[in-house]
Order: structure tokens, then sequence, then C-alpha cells
């Protein structure tokens, strides 16, 4: 008997597990292809792209060289977002 819609209705801790797990996957995957995505475009902008299609023409360096390219570009969208949050809530005085 399958109780779709019943507010009244306890999921079990394995049924809340598994929709919860299904979510983290599908987040998962998109953060992914989010990374994956950089990669590439960073890896184009250092005119590394070539080298990053076949993994044995690219050096150890050149990885390094667009893995720390992206790293600058996180940070800094990070701090972006954080000063976007930071001027939409004023602080409070406590």
């Amino acid at each position: 008997m399958t109780h779709v819609g019943n507010a009244n209705h306890k999921h079990s801790r394995r049924e809340v597990g598994l929709v919860a797990k299904k979510k983290r996957s599908k987040e998962r995957q998109k953060s992914v292809r989010e990374m994956d995505r950089l990669k590439y475009e960073t890896a184009e902008q250092l005119g590394l792209g070539d080298d990053l299609r076949d993994p044995d023409e690219l050096t150890v360096r050149e990885a390094g060289k667009v893995g720390g390219t992206m790293v600058k570009k996180l940070v800094k969208k990070g701090r972006q977002a954080m000063a976007r949050e930071a001027s939409r809530k004023p602080e409070k005085n406590l």
C-alpha cells in the first residue's frame, strides 16, 4: 500500500534516506558537470584545450596550471557571491 500525498503518513528512515540520496546524487552530477565545463573553459583560455582532450599530451605542469587557474576563478566567484549576500542583508547591531 502506497501513501502518496498523505500528510499523516510517516516515512521510514530508509525511505527518507533514499530520497535524500537521490537528491544528493543529482546535485553531485550537476556539480561535476559544472566543474568539467569550467575545466575545459579554463584550458581553452590557457591554450591547452587540445592537450586536455588527449590526457597523454598534458604535462603535470600544464594540469597544475589549469587547476590553479580554476581555483582562482572559484575563489573570485565565491568572493563575489559573499559580497552580493552582504549587500542584500545589512548587518544588525546586536
